[in-house]
């Protein structure tokens, strides 16, 4: 199987594939048990016009289509941002095993900046999470975005 920062570079190559369409560049990748990334995706709310669709969901849903299961057990879900309150659901919901994301995100991230929710007692799931990995990259992507849109 090859390392996280493998996957965590595919994430962010969805990351800026979301960049050049004019979305703010949010990448994640799902990997199977396997090590086979099942699923892909890059935020597009503003071209889909769909305020869910973030990165994360998008490749939770393409995963979840290519496995003809709603469940993702044993995945591994790559995220380049720490993941939103939506997003967090939608993972636990996925039964998503581990996640591994980038930069945190201080304003609205649900892993460690405003709260931890994979943590919280009522829900019949536990997430493993590893966060940081490749923070630097990300945060350049999404500074260099915002300082452009403000140019």
């Amino acid at each position: 199987m090859r390392s996280d920062e493998f996957y965590m570079h595919r994430a962010l190559d969805q990351a800026r594939l979301g960049l050049a369409a004019g979305e703010v560049p949010v990448g994640a990748v799902v990997v199977d048990d396997a090590g086979e990334i099942i699923g892909e995706g890059f935020n597009a709310p503003i071209s889909g016009h769909d305020p869910s669709a973030h990165a994360e969901v998008r490749a939770l849903r393409d995963a979840a289509a290519r496995c003809a299961n709603y469940r993702l057990d044993g995945c591994t879900l790559y995220i380049t941002l720490e993941p939103c309150l939506m997003c967090t659901g939608a993972i636990i919901h996925a039964r998503v095993r581990r996640v591994v994301y980038g930069a945190a995100e201080p304003k609205t991230g649900m892993v460690e900046s405003r709260a931890n929710l994979f943590v919280q007692p009522w829900y019949n799931h536990r997430v493993e999470v590893e966060g940081g990995l490749l923070a630097v990259q990300a945060k350049r992507l999404l500074k260099d975005f915002f300082s452009d849109r403000r140019a």
